[in-house]
């Protein structure tokens, strides 16, 4: 088994920090800042952490107590000062350290003042590097990360190791509040935003296992460019060195100039959909065939993806990619195998929700980019009455468009993005004049007209294309609604 443990010492250092000073685990009696709490447990999980080491708590965030009520409910009784619905400088200049959140733009002028007094910044995802002291298995990527990362966690699970899933999988929690009870010989898996791995740039750390699933234009309202998001990509592979891993998707034109471009030291692996590789995962006779030739020779061939519960072809690649980490790691052929078979796949990523009348209705909230809402389109055949629209994240919508011309009978657009989308879609549709184009207000509106339009034997589908922030808290919150919605109308 290539790790059995963990071999690295992490350095105490903040990063980004004002003045660089070293500051370990010791939070007692240092008055902190934590910048934005936020909604899926992250930020709440942090604030418990530093709160039971005896740091003194301020914890802000812009959005209001109203909005921020699930996070709030969880740190009740904690001590601390709350700052809620706007940011106040005098709590970023007369503190140990402020703690940000990974959806804070770093171009921030509270960041700044921070800077400017020599308050060092932290965030939560670089002090659990910091003080892990399990091997990490990160997962990156545009699309398929939660799915990947979910399923490496079940395929290791099965393999009999104590694993801990967390990161940017929506988990609603944060490991940093079980980093005592993580030993060196158990294994962390983390979904790593773009946003935190720019972030871990500052450690000058990479996880020991890198797995990249794709990538795609996404974010380009938070990073200046498409280059810019590529290269807070990247940070997941720029610090591994001769003992690292770094396992990539072949079918993916950028990650295949990867290895050249990123100077990894790391032993590569890859996994396709199409091609036989060396060394990594691919399909052959319609099953999943693993190899290690470089590393420690084994080979193994495990399910056939009918046995495979999750539905759509973008999912074999997720399944290539996490029975690759899983395969590295140790797991034989039949852990994986019985996680894939047994996997349900999770909330919000093309989840079945009901059929009402003969009409069955997804929910594919978390898909907030073009690529992934044209994958989920792909799964379905028959007639398809879609809800899309969103936030607008800055990312074209052309593919997107000609997909939905291709694939449904009926769009109902919401949101910022609706105008732009139906616009396209109207451009990109032939003769007879479908899809039909309709515009809500709110998504009860969207799901009360689609409602009226399917018959029996069609599909609804929520895959938006677009972020959530315009009419939802997040896409669980889009989600969520989206459910409650359907089942009202049963």
């Amino acid at each position: 088994m290539p790790f059995s443990g963990c071999d690295r010492t992490y350095p105490g250092h903040l990063a980004g920090g004002g003045d660089g000073k070293v500051v370990d685990d010791n939070f007692k009696d240092k008055k902190i800042t934590v910048m934005g709490l936020g909604l899926f447990g992250g930020g709440a999980g942090l604030a418990r952490f530093l709160a039971r080491r005896g740091a003194k708590l301020i914890i802000t965030d812009l959005k209001t107590e109203e909005q921020l009520t699930s996070s709030l409910d969880t740190l009740d009784g904690l001590p601390a000062e709350f700052h809620l619905g706007g940011h106040k400088e005098e709590d970023f200049k007369d503190v140990d350290i402020v703690m940000v959140n990974p959806a804070v733009p770093r171009d921030s002028g509270f960041l700044q003042i921070a800077r400017e007094n020599n308050v060092p910044l932290e965030t939560e995802m670089n002090l659990f590097f910091k003080l892990c002291r399990a091997p990490i298995l990160g997962v990156t990527g545009t699309k398929g990360k939660s799915t990947t990362t979910a399923l490496i966690g079940e395929m290791l699970r099965h393999q009999g190791r104590k694993i801990w899933v967390g990161g940017n999988i929506g988990l609603g929690y944060s490991l940093l509040e079980r980093i005592d009870e993580i030993e060196t010989d158990d294994l962390a898996v983390l979904e790593l935003s773009s946003f935190q791995l720019e972030d871990l740039r500052g450690l000058k750390m990479s996880p020991h296992v890198s797995i990249v699933t794709n990538i795609a234009p996404n974010h380009l309202d938070r990073h200046a460019s498409y280059a810019e998001y590529i290269e807070a990509k990247k940070n997941i592979t720029y610090f591994q060195g001769p003992d690292d891993y770094c396992i990539m998707n072949l079918d993916d034109q950028e990650l295949r100039k990867w290895p050249a471009d990123t100077g990894s030291r790391a032993k590569t692996l890859w996994f396709s959909t199409r091609d036989a590789v060396e060394s990594g995962a691919f399909l052959e006779n319609g099953r999943i065939h693993l190899r290690l030739s470089e590393i420690e020779p084994r080979e193994a061939e495990v399910s056939c993806l009918s046995d495979v519960k999750i539905p759509g072809a973008h999912n074999v690649a997720n399944i290539l990619a996490a029975s690759c980490a899983a395969f590295l790691m140790g797991a034989e052929g039949e852990h994986i195998s019985k996680a894939l078979r047994e996997f349900p796949g999770l909330e919000h990523r093309l989840e079945f929700v009901c059929d009402i009348d003969g009409v069955r209705y997804y929910n594919d909230s978390i898909a907030t980019t073009s690529e992934s809402a044209v994958a989920g389109l792909r799964v379905f055949e028959g007639p398809l009455v879609l809800i899309a629209g969103g936030y607008d994240k800055g990312t074209p919508f052309d593919a997107f468009a000609e997909e939905c011309a291709k694939h449904t009978k009926c769009v109902i657009l919401i949101g910022k993005t609706a105008q732009k989308i139906g616009e396209l879609i109207a451009r990109a549709r032939g003769e007879p004049k479908l899809p039909e184009i309709l515009f809500a207000s709110s998504l009860e509106e969207a799901v009360r007209s689609a409602r009226g339009l399917a018959q029996r034997g069609d599909t609804v589908l929520l895959s938006p294309a677009c972020a959530s922030y315009d009419m939802f808290l997040n896409f669980v919150d889009r989600g969520r609604q989206f459910k409650a919605l359907v089942r009202e109308v049963k």
